[in-house]
C-alpha cells in the first residue's frame, strides 16, 4: 500500500523539562528536518516545558501560545492574534518527565527498529516513530488545527487508520485498544454510539471499565494523542489571559503568577465530555495532582471554571483505531525491557550495530547502536544500548546495559550480570564534565510507595550483605516513608583520587573479603541519590557520545560491506556523516579501504563512495556531477593509478582532495575526478579480458588487397546493462541479443589493406571514398589522441594500438615500426549506415569489424570469442568504457545469450539459442525499426548507471538482479518458441 502524503506542518513544538536542554533538543529537531522527516518549511521550536509545575494541560496551553506568538510575528503582527491559526497545522510534542532508563527521556529512547528506506542512516528514537505516525498515519486528512502528542508511550498505528474528518468540529481524541486488566491502571474513554465522548475514567472501577468495553472485549485507552480544530484551539488560546490559567504559560510565570497544575485529558478535554456535569467537574482533581496538593484545590477550581466557560460547548469525539497498539513507558525495568526485546524470537535483534561474534547473543535479546568486539555474551531477553564493549564480557539474562565504553570493560571481566540495569551517565558537576555509573535491580521499584528493594533484595538484606547502613543513604531526619530508591544516596559521582567506574557499584553484587576496602572507597566518594543526579545529567554530552559511537560502529560496518563486496548501500551513511558535520572519519576509512584493496573492483567502489561524500558536501550546489576529469592538479594521482601503484595513488588523491573542499563548485569538480580515478581502476579490471585474446598466424594478403568485414546490428531482448563493467564482474551479467540486418543489409563494416607508404591512412564514413573523412598519420604524435573518443579517427587509432601493429611508447618512430614489421603502412576504412547514437551497438560492433579486418590484413586471424574480448580491451584503451553485449550481439550470428561471471579476469561466454522451426520468420515478421531522430548519449547514461550501482541503491541492485534473472527466463521462452 502506498504511504499517504505527509502532513505539511506549519509549526512543530517540542516541550522539554529542563531550561538548559532547550537548545539541545532544538538541534535534534533541526537534524530531523535535514533528514527529511520534517517538511523543509516547518517552523521548529523547542521550548521549556513547565509541566512539573503546570501539568500536561498547562504545557499544552503554553506551547499553543508560543506557536501563536511566533506565527503572529512572522505574519507581521505586533501582538498575539488567533487569526494566524486559521490555516496552520501545528504539532505539539510533550517530552514529559524523567525516565530512569534513558537520560534524554522517553522521546529519545532508541528502539530496536531500522528504517531501510530512510534517505539518511540514523538510529530510530521514539520521537522518530511518533513523528512518522503523526505525519503519515494520524495527521493526513485532518483539517488545519493543533495536534498534541505525548512522547511517553510506544504507539503502533496502521498505515490507513480509517479516520473520517467529514463535517468535523471541536476536538478529537485518538484511542487505541487495550485489555480491561491494563485499563485498571490507565485512562479509558466512554463514548456513545456516534463517537461522542461521554466521560473519561482514570483507574476506573470494574463497572466503569466494563461500560467502556467494545464488542471484542477490549477498551479504548487514552493514548496521549488529541486534536483541536482551529475554533477549539482559539477558545483554548483565549484562556491564556484569564487568571489563574495565565499561570500555565511562560507569560504568567514570568509575571509571578502562582502555577496551577492542569491535565490535558482530565481537565481540558474532560470538560467537553457530555456526561460530565459542571458541579462534578469543578470539584474534581486530575490524577497529575499529588496527595499533598489539596491546599490548592480552590485555585484549581477557579482554573476549571474558566475552562468550562470557554470549552464546554465544544464537541469532543473519539477516533478508535482497532488495529493499533499502545504501551505506556512505565518506570518498570521489566516492562521496558519487554518492549525492546522479542520474547520467543529464535535470535537476537541487532540494529545499527557491529557485532564480531553474533552467535554469542541470546535468543530474543536486543542490541541497538553498539560496537561489540571479541567474545561478548548477552543473555536471553537482555538489552544492550549505546555500548562499545571488548570481550570477554558476560551479561546474563534480564539485563539492561547502556552507555558503557571500552574503558569500563575491565570492570565487567569475571562477572556475570543477571537481572540488573547498569548505566553509564554523562554529568556536569559545578560546570565540570564527568562520568557516573548506576546499578539497580530489574525488579526494583522507582515508585515512592513501591517495593522496598535494591538490587532485587530487601534493604535489610542489602545492608547485611554489603555493610552499608541506612545513615549512609538517608539523613537521620528522613521519614521512613521517604526512604526509597529515589532518595537513597547510592551513586558515587566523585572520588577523591581517581576516575569512577562501574566497579564502584558492582562490588555490591558480591562483596569480597577485602577488609572493607571497597566499602571504604564507596563511602569516601561524593554520592548523590537518583533524584539529585537528574539535574546534573549532561544531555548534550550524552547525545554527542551516542552520535560518536553510532559513527564508530557504522564505519566498521561500512568497511566490512566494501571489503566483503556486499550489495548494501552506503549512501544513507554518507548523508548522515555529511549532515552531522563529520565526513572526515568516513573519508579516511574509504581511503584505507581503497589503498588496501587487493581487488580493483573494491578499490573503485571505495573511490566512488568518496565521490559521493564530496557530492553530498556540496549540498546540491556547484553544478552537475557528470563532467570533465582531466584537471592538471589530478594528473599525478592518476599517473600512480595508471602505473598500478594503488597506495600511492590513493594517498595522492587525498592530498589533492584537501585543496578542493572550500566551496561547492570545487567539491563537485573533485567528485568528478574521483569518478575519473574509479574509471582507471575499472579500466584495469576490464583489461583482464585481454587474457582471452589470442591470434593465429595466417597468410599475409598482398599489398593493396582489401580485407572486408561486414557486420549486422544488434538488438537486445533482455539483460542490457548487466554486461556493463563493473556490473559484469561484480554481479555477473547475462544478455540475450539478436544479430539483425537493416533493410536487408549488414549496416556496419570495415576494410583494411597494406600500402607501400609507411603511414596510416584512416577513413571514416560511407563506403564511397569520396564522402569519407580522411586522416593520415605520419608520426606517433599523430596517434597521441587515441584515448580521446571525440578526436577525429580515435577509434581507428586505438584499433592499430590494440592490434599490436603500433606501439605508441616505443623508441622507434612510426615509420620505423611499420617498415620493420610490415614493410609498409596500412589503410583502414570504417563505415556505418546507421545514425549516430541509434542504440543498436554501432560503435562496439564497428570496433570489432575494424579489429577483424586489420588483424587479417596484418596476417593474423582472430576468433570471434577472442574478438569479443579484444573489443572490451579496445574500448577501455579508447576510454569510452562500455560492456560486451554490443559485440556479442553483432559479431556472433543469430540468437544468443552472453554471460560473464562475478569474477576477474573478465571472461564472456556465449551460448547460441536454438529455436523451433519457423520461429525466426515469425520474429522477422514482428520486428520494425523506427528512427526517432533522437541521439542516445551512451557515455552520459553510463556515468549515471555506474554512480547508482556503486552507491548500491536498493532499487538499482534489485533491478540488476532482475535483469539477469529475466534474461534466463527470456532465453527459455525463445527455446520454447513462446509468443507471449
Amino acid at each position: 500500500m502506498e504511504q499517504p502524503t505527509g502532513v505539511d506542518w506549519t509549526v512543530i513544538i517540542l516541550t522539554c523539562q529542563y531550561k538548559d536542554s532547550v537548545h539541545i533538543f532544538q538541534r535534534e529537531l533541526e537534524v530531523r528536518q535535514k533528514r527529511e522527516q520534517i517538511p523543509p518549511g516547518t517552523l521548529l521550536l523547542a521550548v521549556e516545558d513547565p509541566e512539573t509545575r503546570v501539568g500536561s494541560g498547562g504545557a499544552t496551553l503554553n506551547a499553543l501560545l508560543v506557536a501563536a506568538e511566533h506565527l503572529s510575528a512572522r505574519a507581521g503582527f505586533t501582538v498575539v492574534t488567533a487569526d494566524v491559526l486559521h490555516s496552520a497545522r501545528i504539532l505539539i510534542l510533550h517530552m514529559g518527565r524523567d525516565f530512569p532508563f534513558d537520560d534524554c527521556g522517553r522521546a529519545f529512547t532508541c528502539l530496536p527498529v531500522e528504517n531501510l528506506q530512510a534517505p539518511v542512516e540514523a538510529v530510530v528514537c521514539n520521537l522518530d516513530s511518533l513523528l512518522d505516525i503523526m505525519s503519515h498515519r494520524l495527521g493526513p486528512g485532518s483539517p488545519p488545527g493543533v495536534w498534541v502528542c505525548s512522547t511517553d508511550m510506544l504507539l503502533s498505528v496502521p498505515l490507513n487508520p480509517g479516520i473520517s474528518w467529514d463535517n468535523f468540529r471541536g476536538a478529537r481524541v485518538i484511542a487505541l485498544p487495550g485489555s480491561m486488566a491494563y485499563a485498571r491502571n490507565h485512562g479509558v474513554y466512554f463514548t456513545d454510539s456516534q463517537g461522542f465522548v461521554l466521560d473519561i475514567y482514570y483507574q476506573g472501577s470494574e463497572a466503569e471499565i466494563q461500560r467502556c468495553a467494545r464488542p471484542d472485549g477490549r477498551v479504548p485507552l487514552v493514548s496521549g494523542v488529541a486534536f483541536f480544530s482551529v475554533e477549539t484551539a482559539e477558545h483554548l488560546l483565549a484562556t491564556h489571559v484569564s487568571p489563574p490559567l495565565d499561570a500555565c504559560t511562560y507569560m504568567g510565570l514570568d509575571s509571578g503568577a502562582r502555577p496551577v497544575q492542569l491535565s490535558l485529558f482530565f481537565d481540558i478535554l474532560l470538560c467537553m465530555a457530555r456526561n460530565v456535569s459542571r458541579e462534578d467537574f469543578l470539584v474534581g482533581q486530575p490524577p497529575e495532582m499529588g496527595q499533598g496538593d489539596s491546599d490548592i484545590a480552590g485555585y484549581l477550581q477557579a482554573a476549571r471554571t474558566e475552562l468550562w466557560r470557554e470549552l464546554r460547548n465544544q464537541p469532543l469525539t473519539m477516533a478508535y483505531v482497532p488495529d493499533g497498539s499502545y504501551s505506556y513507558m512505565t518506570s518498570s525495568a521489566s516492562e521496558f525491557m519487554c518492549s525492546l526485546t522479542c520474547p520467543g524470537a529464535p535470535r537476537a535483534r541487532v540494529v545499527h550495530s557491529r557485532v564480531e561474534e553474533p552467535e554469542l547473543l541470546g535468543a530474543g535479546s536486543s542490541v541497538v547502536s553498539c560496537l561489540l568486539e571479541g567474545p561478548v555474551h548477552l543473555g536471553a531477553g537482555s538489552v544492550l544500548q549505546h555500548c562499545h564493549l571488548q570481550g570477554p564480557v558476560h551479561i546474563g539474562p534480564g539485563c539492561l546495559v547502556s552507555g558503557l565504553d571500552t574503558a569500563q570493560c575491565e570492570a565487567l571481566h569475571g562477572l556475570e550480570l543477571r537481572d540488573l540495569v547498569l548505566q553509564g551517565h554523562h554529568v556536569r558537576l559545578h560546570g565540570a564534565p564527568g562520568r557516573v555509573f548506576t546499578v539497580v535491580g530489574r525488579l526494583d521499584s522507582w515508585e515512592r510507595q513501591g517495593t522496598r528493594t535494591y538490587l532485587n533484595m530487601s534493604w535489610s538484606e542489602f545492608f547485611q550483605k554489603t555493610g552499608i547502613r541506612d545513615w549512609d543513604l538517608w539523613d537521620p531526619d528522613t521519614p521512613p516513608a521517604e526512604r526509597c530508591l529515589l532518595s537513597a544516596r547510592l551513586f558515587p559521582v566523585l572520588h577523591p583520587s581517581r576516575a569512577l567506574g562501574p566497579q564502584d557499584m558492582l562490588w555490591m553484587l558480591d562483596p569480597q573479603e577485602d577488609g572493607g576496602k571497597a566499602l571504604r572507597a564507596w563511602r569516601a566518594c561524593w554520592r548523590l541519590s537518583w533524584e539529585q543526579l537528574q539535574p546534573c545529567l549532561d544531555r548534550a554530552a550524552t547525545l554527542a557520545s551516542r552520535r560518536d559511537l553510532f559513527f564508530r560502529q557504522a564505519l566498521r560496518k561500512a568497511r566490512h560491506v566494501l571489503e566483503a563486496r556486499q550489495d548494501l548501500s552506503l549512501h544513507p551513511l554518507i548523508q548522515a556523516a555529511v549532515q552531522e558535520g563529520c565526513p572526515g572519519p568516513l573519508l579516511a576509512m574509504l581511503d584505507q579501504v581503497a589503498a588496501g584493496a587487493g581487488d580493483p573492483g573494491v578499490a573503485a567502489r571505495a573511490l566512488a563512495c568518496v565521490a559521493d561524500v564530496l557530492g553530498c558536501m556540496a549540498e546540491g550546489q556547484g553544478g552537475l556531477r557528470s563532467g570533465p576529469a582531466a584537471n592538471p592538479g589530478w594528473m599525478r594521482p592518476f599517473s600512480y593509478l595508471e602505473c598500478g601503484d594503488l597506495v600511492g595513488g590513493v594517498q595522492a588523491l587525498a592530498q589533492e582532495r584537501d585543496k578542493w573542499l572550500s566551496r561547492p563548485a570545487l567539491l563537485v569538480r573533485a567528485a568528478r575526478h574521483y569518478e575519473g580515478a574509479g574509471q582507471i581502476l575499472i579500466r584495469q579490471a576490464v583489461m583482464s579480458a585481454q587474457n582471452f585474446v589470442s591470434t593465429e598466424p595466417a597468410e599475409l594478403p598482398a599489398p593493396g588487397q582489401w580485407v572486408v568485414a561486414e557486420c549486422p546490428a544488434r538488438v537486445d531482448f533482455s539483460g542490457g546493462w548487466s554486461d556493463t563493467p563493473p556490473l559484469a564482474y561484480e554481479l555477473g551479467g547475462a544478455v540475450l541479443g539478436l544479430a539483425v540486418r537493416v533493410d536487408g543489409r549488414r549496416p556496419i563494416g570495415a576494410r583494411a589493406r597494406r600500402i607501400p607508404e609507411p603511414e596510416l591512412w584512416l577513413a571514416v564514413g560511407p563506403r564511397q571514398d569520396k564522402m569519407a573523412m580522411k586522416i593520415v598519420c605520419w608520426s606517433l604524435d599523430d596517434l597521441q589522441d587515441y584515448c580521446q573518443p571525440h578526436a577525429p579517427g580515435a577509434l581507428l587509432k586505438a584499433t592499430f594500438i590494440c592490434a599490436g601493429i603500433v606501439h605508441v611508447g616505443s623508441k622507434l618512430s612510426l615509420r620505423e615500426q611499420l617498415l620493420h614489421t610490415f614493410g609498409g603502412g596500412f589503410e583502414l576504412h570504417t563505415w556505418s549506415e546507421l545514425p549516430h547514437g541509434s542504440g543498436l551497438g554501432t560503435s562496439s560492433i564497428l570496433a570489432g569489424a575494424a579489429l577483424a579486418a586489420l588483424q587479417r590484413a596484418a596476417g593474423r586471424v582472430v576468433g570471434t570469442e577472442a574478438l569479443i574480448h579484444a573489443v572490451l580491451h579496445l574500448e577501455q584503451v579508447l576510454t569510452t568504457g562500455g560492456g560486451w553485449q554490443d559485440q556479442v550481439g553483432g559479431l556472433m550470428p543469430g540468437i544468443k545469450v552472453g554471460r560473464s561471471r562475478a569474477q576477474l579476469p573478465l571472461k564472456v561466454e556465449v551460448e547460441e539459442i536454438t529455436v523451433p522451426e519457423g520461429f525466426v520468420q515469425k520474429l522477422n515478421d514482428h520486428l520494425l525499426l523506427v528512427y526517432t531522430g533522437k541521439t542516445r548519449l551512451a557515455r552520459n547514461l553510463l556515468q549515471d548507471v555506474l554512480r547508482s550501482w556503486y552507491a548500491r541503491l536498493p532499487a538499482v541492485v534489485q533491478n540488476a538482479h532482475s535483469l539477469v534473472r529475466h534474461t534466463e527466463e527470456c532465453a527459455e521462452a525463445f527455446r520454447q518458441g513462446s509468443h507471449t
